[in-house]
């Protein structure tokens, strides 16, 4: 389906804030369904640089357990890791029951990055563009589902997130020198996703585009649709009830603490 064209006001951070509790209620009955069911999942989030994949993955695992939806983003590959196969060190790091996974980029850098930016061979592209539904197709069929979920924003947008982070101190981290180099490859990494899409979008692990010029409308579209591709169920819980507390061996227990050294109350 072809992205929405049109100029939509930016999402109010009010009505933003309201769908996104929403969202993750939802999202917790979803982590407990896992749970009870032993399903796995995995979330692939890819995109151009500040496309908006940070902001969705704290989005999504804001009010859930670090246990069930555990992210994973790679450094670059060992000296080890470069003599492995070149899908072993993601394997490896696939979900187990009751486990949903999201990778912050995955093994998709082969088909972006490593690509544009010339650090695989042109052989070890192709192969792994030929191979890499085979291998998707093996993990769909092994029980486990995947979601693939590709971020585009504009030229324009991504402009302007990369001069916020030029200007802001507590965004600068997120501006490395491979960033700035991709920067300037703004059509070849449009025609590597074309082919990325053209090779690896299968009826059987489609890849779904989210519109990311609006980082809120982005996030609640994303989530939704991860909601949306898993048939998860409500798991009926009982209403937790607090003890009374025990007084027995009763002291005061913050006299003890006098003398200790305290944080400063600086605010």
């Amino acid at each position: 389906m072809a992205m929405a064209k049109g100029t939509k006001e930016k999402l109010k951070r009010k009505v933003y804030e309201k769908e996104l509790r929403k969202l993750h209620v939802e999202l917790c009955h979803l982590q407990d369904w896992f749970k009870a069911t032993e399903e796995r999942a995995i979330v692939v989030l890819e995109g151009r640089d500040a496309a908006g994949k940070g902001g969705l993955i704290k989005a999504i695992t804001a009010r859930v357990s670090p246990r069930v939806f555990r992210i994973v983003a790679l450094p670059a590959p060992s000296d080890r890791e470069k003599t492995q196969m070149f899908m072993q060190r993601y394997i490896e790091r696939l979900p187990a029951g009751g486990e949903i996974v999201i990778f912050d980029r995955s093994w998709y850098n082969r088909a972006g990055v490593e690509h544009v930016m010339g650090f695989c061979t042109p052989e070890q592209y192709k192969r792994f563009l030929e191979l890499c539904p085979v291998v998707e197709k093996f993990i769909v069929d092994g029980g486990t589902r995947l979601i693939k979920i590709w971020l585009e924003v504009g030229q324009e947008e991504q402009k302007r997130r990369f001069m916020a982070r030029i200007e802001d101190p507590v965004r600068q981290w997120k501006l490395s020198p491979m960033d700035l180099e991709s920067y300037k490859c703004w059509y070849d990494y449009s025609r590597a996703r074309d082919v990325m899409l053209e090779y690896t979008d299968t009826d059987e692990t489609p890849w779904y585009i989210v519109d990311s010029n609006d980082k809120r409308r982005a996030r609640l579209n994303a989530i939704a649709h991860i909601l949306a591709k898993i048939p998860y169920k409500r798991i009926e819980r009982a209403k937790a009830k607090l003890p009374e507390r025990s007084e027995k061996r009763r002291y005061d227990d913050q006299s003890s603490l006098e003398g200790r050294r305290f944080v400063a109350k600086e605010y």
